[in-house]
C-alpha cells in the first residue's frame, strides 16, 4: 500500500529541476510514490523527468498535452495519487534529507485531516525562515478557529500548499483539488476551503522545504494577464465564503484580505505590461464594486491610509460595462 503520495508539478525547469529530483531521492521509501507532472514543458525538462522515472524510485512520470497552470498540474496528480497522505513540492524547489517520513510521522500521531509546516525562503543565497502564523504547535485543533482575527496574519494567508501533508479523506469529501484553470493565487480558494470545511488540523514545526524565490520563469515575477488570475481566485473566496454559515464573522477576513492584495498589485503596476496594468485597475474597481458594500467600508476603515485611499480612488474608478474578471 502506499502511505505517501507527493505530487510535484514541473514546467520549463530545467535549471532546477535536478536539485529537486536529488532532494526527493533524499526522501524516498518504497512505500512512497513520486507523481512528476510534466505541464508541457519546451525545454530539456522532459528529459529530465524521463530519466527520472527510471532512476527515482516511485517515481511515475504523467505528460500533458497542453500546458494547464499548476492548479490543474496539481489536479492531476491528486488524481492519480495512492497513497493514504497527499503532499505537494513545486519543480523548482528542493527538500531537506528525510523530511517527508518526519512529516508522515507527524500527521500520524496527530490523527488530523491536515498538518501545516514551516518553511525555508530562499532568496539568491538568502535563506530566511517563514513560520506557519498560528502560535499553537502540535496541537490538533478546529481550523475554522485559524481564519480569524481579520486585521491579523492567520493560517489562510499562508497558503502554500507544499508546506503541510493531507490526509486522503480530504480528497474523497473534494476538499484537496484547486480551481483548474488559475495561474496564480490557486492556493487562495484551496486554503480557505480547507479551514472552513476540514474537521481538524495541527501546525507544527518542522523545517524541510527549500522554497526558491525570484526564479525568472515564475508567475510572480511575470507582469503579464495571468497575473489577473488573483481575481478570480478571491472572488471565488468572498463567494464561497459568503454562503458559509458563519459569513457575518469570516467575510471581514475575506474581504480586507483581497482588498490588501488588490491594493498590493497597485503598488507594484510598474512591473506589468502597460495593457495589463490598465486591465488590472478595471477590475480591480469592478471587484471592489462586487464585494459587499458595508463589509468594504469596515475593512477600508481599518486599513492604513496610504492603502485605504489607493482603494478608494480605485473605487470611484468607472468600469467598463461588462468588466470581469
Amino acid at each position: 500500500m502506499v502511505k505517501l503520495s507527493v505530487i510535484v508539478p514541473f514546467y520549463n525547469v530545467q535549471q532546477y529541476a535536478p536539485d529537486t529530483l536529488r532532494s526527493l531521492r533524499a526522501n524516498a521509501r518504497e512505500d512512497f510514490e513520486f507523481i512528476l507532472v510534466d505541464d508541457c514543458s519546451r525545454d530539456g525538462t522532459p528529459d529530465i523527468l524521463a530519466r527520472a522515472e527510471r532512476e527515482l524510485a516511485g517515481a511515475v512520470r504523467i505528460r500533458h498535452e497542453r500546458n494547464g497552470g499548476l492548479a490543474t498540474a496539481r489536479n492531476t496528480g491528486i488524481d492519480a495519487a495512492r497513497g493514504e497522505y497527499l503532499t505537494f513540492l513545486d519543480g523548482d524547489d528542493w527538500l531537506a534529507p528525510g523530511h517527508y517520513p518526519r512529516l508522515l510521522a507527524a500527521i500520524e500521531e496527530l490523527g488530523c485531516d491536515f498538518v501545516r509546516t514551516d518553511h525555508v525562503q530562499c532568496t539568491g543565497r538568502a535563506r530566511t525562515i517563514q513560520r506557519v502564523p498560528h502560535g499553537r504547535r502540535g496541537v490538533v485543533l478546529d481550523p475554522r478557529q485559524a481564519i480569524l482575527p481579520a486585521d491579523r496574519s492567520t493560517s489562510v494567508d499562508y497558503p502554500y500548499a507544499w508546506a503541510g501533508i493531507y490526509h486522503r479523506r480530504l480528497v474523497d469529501r473534494g476538499l484537496l483539488h484547486f480551481t483548474d484553470g488559475l495561474r496564480t493565487a490557486e492556493d487562495r480558494p484551496w486554503i480557505w476551503r480547507l479551514h472552513r470545511e476540514a474537521e481538524s488540523f495541527a501546525a507544527v514545526s518542522l523545517l524541510g522545504v527549500h522554497y526558491r524565490r525570484g526564479v525568472a520563469t515564475s508567475l510572480t515575477q511575470i507582469g503579464d494577464v495571468r497575473q489577473l488570475d488573483f481575481i478570480r481566485a478571491f472572488d471565488q473566496v468572498v463567494e464561497e465564503t459568503a454562503r458559509d454559515r458563519d459569513a457575518d464573522r469570516l467575510l471581514p477576513k475575506a474581504v480586507r484580505t483581497y482588498c490588501a492584495i488588490i491594493s498590493h498589485h497597485l503598488g507594484a503596476v510598474e512591473r506589468f505590461e502597460p495593457a495589463v496594468a490598465r486591465r488590472l485597475k478595471s477590475l480591480g474597481a469592478a471587484a471592489l464594486r462586487r464585494m459587499p458594500q458595508d463589509v468594504l467600508d469596515e475593512a477600508l476603515d481599518s486599513m492604513d491610509v496610504q492603502r485605504a485611499t489607493r482603494l478608494r480612488r480605485l473605487r470611484r474608478r468607472p468600469a467598463p460595462t461588462g468588466a470581469a474578471a
